[in-house]
């Protein structure tokens, strides 16, 4: 992470983590930090953030009864419609383990990186869209915020 991106005099957003199901790799004490320095520096402006990590069928309901897909997904995300508060982040822990393994990497950074995706999406970006703009935004972004792991 980029020493701009660790300034402790940086105004902090707070970061609401909700880990109702106890998922070991989605502990606050490591998640929190990083998520913070990745807010201050993408997205300064906003006040507050809320992620939700969830279970493959909470994050299913929520897929068909925003977007009509009845089908689970990594991370759903919804902006914020008031200038302060970034949005809403909901990432299910167990696609996540899925995607990490087939990877070859961490849940905890598959977390990550499924955290800068959605933070991304809150902040309008849309990869849908965009002409691949979003994928090279967000390819820049994990160089910088989640660097690659070092096999022990």
């Amino acid at each position: 992470m980029s020493d701009a991106a660790r300034d402790p005099g940086e105004a902090r957003a707070e970061i609401i983590l909700q880990n109702p199901n106890g998922y070991p790799e989605a502990g606050a004490r490591r998640l929190r930090p990083w998520l913070a320095c990745l807010v201050a520096t993408l997205a300064s402006a906003y006040r507050s953030l809320g992620v939700r990590f969830a279970s493959d069928r909470e994050v299913r309901r929520a897929n068909h009864g925003f977007r009509a897909k009845d089908e689970t997904t990594d991370v759903l995300s919804f902006p914020g419609d008031d200038g302060e508060h970034l949005g809403d982040i909901l990432i299910s822990v167990p696609v996540a383990r899925r995607q990490a393994a087939a990877a070859g990497h961490s849940a905890e950074r598959e977390l990550k990186v499924l955290l800068l995706h959605g933070v991304l999406h809150c902040l309008g970006h849309d990869h849908e869209t965009d002409q691949g703009e979003m994928d090279r935004l967000e390819r820049r972004l994990r160089r910088t915020f989640i660097p690659e792991e070092q096999n022990a």
